[in-house]
């Protein structure tokens, strides 16, 4: 099987294949500037030379200043200094993961309207300081930062499977009142998108307000225009995500990765799992799929509101400044029958901050037992494999599981390429056997779980729009942890296997890979 059987799959090879075109007019234009110079320009050489070379080293500052890791300048620095058209031409497409400054511009103003939205919460706050007051950082840093607060009054439901997640998805659907909202990556048009949209149009004939929101990218050589047309004529809302031009895009880089269903403001679910056959193990690519998420009812469910009309408005050109936000946070006398945190978030490539990394890292940091990941992609930065191989220093049980079966070859080998940084630390690799597993989460000291649509790779923590949940002091921590355990059963551990590497020729490929990893 290869990836493009994949949905996703299919979608980075669309993508991959745009970037390869993009590389090979690079590199054309560097050997036809390289051949010029020794023929017909061979008495400008030394001008045009300097030229390049000059351009170059502004490019490199301009890269060099900015705030990011030196792990994401690394690779362009070098790039552009070897092969300076190539590199200047490869970094536009690939490098710049902000957007237009009006985009970046957009985001904030919708941001400004749409967070005061959100409580405070600041009673939730102390209580989570006060009984576990090793993670209430972070919790504190998603509140203050990002501009997500801490709730207690909601209901937790975690799902091993996405199959699960599905029929609850749609049994809440048929009881919706007042609107239904949905924001995906990627959606298949096939058996399961169906009886989802079934149900919506049913929902329309009633009355609600129904929108469809997924990413051009995510969801191309599956559904196109046509698909947006057959939901408006059916009554359901429905807008495209960035859409693929074909002339170079300057926003092409950054993706809407998020997965969310919001349901009268009162229930919304959200995980890893996509809208297509694989995710349901309807088809099986890649042997057996595993992905995870939850189902929220209660409070928390505003915080996922709030993330669906940060894409839907600023992700469009429809105006948003007389809107009544309001009505779509309606109260509610939903009663909790368990006492937990939950922290619905979201992450934007539009700002300076890198919430999905720093949750993670800051998850690591202050584990004291034991801090398991479970990624579908493993590309670090150098941040977070100290993060991970400190803490496994200080005692505490590291383990990253990643999938048995690849979808990405390529993507794979670079993923093995991290193990022995982390293995030589202490970190224990697993890799699951059965398949591939989608799933993105950490859980710590049966105290702290995350789950969401966030990889531990460049992309999600740099480039796309992600969101995922933080869970503190609840059952559904509990039964994240006992997942893991019974997937780890599951597993090979590869951790002797990486981390001692002798082969020269396995270490050189390895560092190459590592080192223009976050081109990929």
């Amino acid at each position: 099987m290869n990836t493009e059987q994949t949905l996703e799959g299919k979608a980075e090879s669309q993508n991959g294949t745009k970037r390869m075109i993009f590389a090979l007019i690079a590199i054309g234009l560097e050997l036809i500037l390289i051949l010029m110079m020794f023929t017909q320009l061979n008495r400008y050489a030394e001008w045009i030379d300097i030229g390049t070379r000059v351009l170059a080293i502004i490019m490199v500052l301009v890269i060099y200043s900015k705030n990011v890791t030196s792990t994401m300048k690394m690779p362009w620095i070098i790039l552009i200094l070897v092969l300076p058209i190539m590199g200047i031409t490869f970094y536009f497409l690939v490098g710049l993961n902000r957007g237009t400054r009006d985009m970046r511009e957009r985001y904030a103003e919708i941001d400004k309207a749409l967070l005061p939205q959100l409580p405070e919460n600041r009673e939730e706050m102390d209580a989570l300081q006060k009984n576990l007051p090793d993670y209430a950082g972070v919790s504190a840093y998603l509140a203050k930062k990002a501009g997500y607060p801490v709730y207690r009054n909601t209901s937790v439901t975690y799902y091993d499977d996405a199959t699960p997640g599905l029929e609850a998805q749609l049994k809440a659907m048929k009881e919706a009142k007042s609107f239904i909202f949905m924001e995906y990556h990627a959606i298949e048009d096939a058996s399961s998108w169906q009886r989802i949209e079934d149900v919506l149009a049913e929902r329309v004939q009633a009355g609600l307000d129904v929108r469809v929101f997924y990413d051009d990218m995510g969801s191309i050589g599956f559904i196109n225009t046509d698909f947006v047309k057959k939901l408006e004529s059916r009554g359901i809302a429905c807008k495209v995500f960035n859409p693929f031009k074909p002339w170079l895009n300057l926003f092409l880089n950054n993706r809407d990765h998020r997965k969310i269903t919001v349901i009268d403001g009162k229930i919304g679910f959200t995980g890893g799992y996509n809208l297509a056959e694989e995710y349901f193990n309807i088809t099986h690519p890649f042997g057996q799929w595993k992905d995870t998420g939850v189902r929220l009812e209660g409070d928390a469910v505003k915080s996922l509101t709030v993330a669906f009309l940060e894409m839907w408005y600023a992700g469009s050109k429809e105006p948003w400044d007389q809107v009544d936000f309001s009505v779509y946070f309606p109260e509610t006398d939903y009663q909790a029958p368990e006492d937990g945190f939950v922290q619905p978030y979201a992450d934007s490539p539009m700002d300076e901050m890198r919430v999905g990394e720093d949750v993670y890292i800051s998850i690591a940091e202050k584990s004291n037992r034991y801090c398991w990941f479970i990624t579908p992609y493993l590309i670090l930065t150098d941040e977070m494999i100290h993060a991970l191989s400190l803490a496994s220093k200080r005692g505490v049980d590291v383990r990253v599981i990643t999938p048995g079966i690849p979808d990405k070859k390529l993507i794979y080998s670079v993923t093995r390429s991290f193990y022995n940084s982390l293995a030589r630390n202490g970190v224990r690799i697993y890799e699951w056997t059965p398949g591939f597993c989608h799933c993105k989460m950490v859980v710590a000291d049966d105290a702290v779980a995350t789950c969401g649509t966030i990889n531990l790779d460049y992309r999600s923590l740099y480039h796309h729009f992600e969101n995922g949940c933080l869970m503190a002091g609840s059952r559904a921590v509990l039964d994240v942890k006992r997942d893991f355990d019974r997937t780890i059963e599951q597993c090979t551990e590869v951790t002797d296997q990486y981390r001692n590497i002798r082969s020269a020729y396995l270490k050189f490929s390895q560092l190459i890979m590592r080192l223009f990893a976050e081109l990929l």
